[in-house]
């Protein structure tokens, strides 16, 4: 929860009748603590120390937030409290790193994606998704990587990123191109790829 600036936002909005913030950290936990006692929210926002929903209970929070960190660490703290995942209303996460695995792991756990938001700060792009439970299956490889429903909104942060991640591609190519050693090779095929999975996704904004 680092600072629970969420986790009192989430309470100043009414969006929220009772929070618990957690923090595997207890530097962090103690700067919440601070934020949430000089907001007046103790009786509304508990704190833990806990690997990711370690000290969560089955049944006690109907829905989760996690959020700036890789997507493989969001799928293992899922994992590893699976009863207290199964149990939720809805859940909200923003990985900052393997995002269509995410996305595949919330539809091979019975989740469907109902929402999905692109925020560019700073230079850097960042996608945040609401899920609930529901069967869901993308038919198309392109949707997990960059997000059907931000392409079929023809979301205008997406159509950016796209591009952003195209030229920077194109521009590793060139300098791969010169070089004739086994990496550069598969390196260049890998790049290939995802520039023609890039160019499927530019199609939603033709």
């Amino acid at each position: 929860c680092d600072h629970a600036y969420t986790s009192i936002y989430l309470v100043e909005q009414g969006l929220a009748s009772h929070v618990v913030a957690m923090d595997v950290n207890k530097g962090p936990l103690e700067k919440a603590k601070a934020n949430i006692r000089a907001y007046g929210y103790v009786d509304k926002i508990e704190t833990r120390l806990s690997d990711g929903a370690e000290k969560l209970s089955k049944g006690e929070v109907d829905g989760i937030l996690i959020s700036g960190m890789g997507g493989a660490l969001m799928i293992r703290i899922l994992s590893q409290s699976m009863e207290v995942f199964q149990n939720l209303t809805e859940v909200v996460l923003q990985p900052q790193a393997e995002v269509h695995l995410v996305r595949k792991f919330l539809h091979e756990q019975g989740y469907r994606i109902t929402k999905e938001i692109m925020l560019k700060e700073d230079g850097k792009y960042y996608v945040a998704m609401h899920a609930v439970h529901g069967q869901e299956q993308y038919d198309k490889e392109v949707f997990y990587y960059y997000s059907k429903y931000l392409l079929e909104s023809k979301n205008e942060k997406m159509h950016q990123f796209l591009l952003h991640e195209q030229q920077m591609r194109q521009e590793i190519l060139v300098g791969l191109r010169s070089k004739d050693t086994i990496k550069a090779k598969e390196r260049i095929e890998e790049l290939e790829m995802e520039l023609r999975r890039i160019q499927e996704a530019l199609t939603y904004f033709a």
